[in-house]
């Protein structure tokens, strides 16, 4: 019986271990610091606690100085599961140690988020370029690669002609739609949803290679369908990017909330466990959560 009591014991004792190692929230860090979007200071704490608000993640925080290459930006990426880039137009370069850390981690399978302007940041870094598929502004042209968007079908479109890349509208509320209703991040959202004001970018350019096409929006000033949600596989490392973000307000979105919690699960681990709530935003209505 004593011997049995102990067996018992000993199989409580491992599934103990295992609950409470498989609960162990997974590290995730935000970089910042440089920012053509003064409100960063705001969004940045508004992300990290929509990710810890999900019980995944611990947030930590790694901000650059505010101007020029800062020396002492060293992060140690190896600690983390996924990281998170608000930074955005006009960021001067991590020093060169940071940056091929940075690649190896992400090719090397680290997550990498995507938000916004921090798609904006250094056209100069051509690792980057590939990690994030698309960018904008910064002199970048048709020689950082084809603009990529899709038609009213769905298609992807990689259009190679001469231009600029990055541009927007004026900001409105627009349809989001779900052009990839599998993947892991889009399932179970509805086919189209609208979101909260915020800047439609279009005339996005890039490398874009490994790269797939999860929702989009319809630009009124191109009227093409311009990727809202995507993906991008860089090396071993899964990259989520999201063109959406511009203020708090974007930001508050549940659609915003939602896409950024799903997304950051999927690039830490390739699966999403956060569920689709019951206020995220219907075709004909959109749904903010403000603190």
């Amino acid at each position: 019986m004593k011997r049995f009591t102990t067996i018992i014991a000993l199989l409580f004792s491992l599934v103990s271990f295992n609950t409470s190692h498989a609960a162990e929230p997974m590290k995730a860090l935000i970089v910042d610091g440089q920012n053509n979007h003064k409100v960063w200071p705001i969004t940045t704490p508004m992300m990290k606690d929509y990710l810890e608000e999900t019980k995944l993640f611990t947030v930590d925080v790694a901000t650059a100085a505010p101007e020029g290459t800062d020396p002492n930006f060293k992060p140690d990426f190896s600690k983390y599961d996924v990281v998170i880039s608000n930074f955005g137009h006009g960021a001067s370069p991590w020093p060169e140690e940071t940056q091929k850390a940075f690649e190896k981690y992400v090719s090397g399978g680290g997550g990498f988020v995507v938000v916004h302007a921090a798609d904006n940041s250094f056209p100069e870094w051509t690792a980057y370029n590939e990690m994030i598929g698309l960018g904008g502004w910064g002199g970048r042209t048709e020689k950082s690669g084809p603009y990529v968007y899709t038609n009213a079908k769905g298609d992807v479109i990689r259009d190679t002609s001469p231009g600029k890349g990055g541009n927007h509208g004026k900001q409105w509320e627009f349809p989001v739609v779900v052009r990839d209703k599998h993947h892991p991040i889009t399932k179970g959202m509805p086919v189209e949803w609208l979101h909260t004001k915020d800047e439609l970018y279009d005339q996005l350019r890039g490398p874009a290679q490994n790269m797939e096409i999860l929702a989009t929006a319809e630009s009124q000033v191109t009227g093409r369908h311009e990727p809202m949600i995507f993906t991008v596989r860089y090396g071993k490392g899964r990259v989520f990017h999201t063109p959406m973000g511009h203020a708090e307000y974007s930001m508050e979105c549940v659609g915003f909330i939602t896409t950024l919690q799903r997304g950051t699960e999927w690039a830490a681990t390739g699966k999403v466990t956060v569920p689709i709530p019951d206020d995220f935003p219907t075709a004909d209505k959109t749904s903010s959560r403000t603190k």
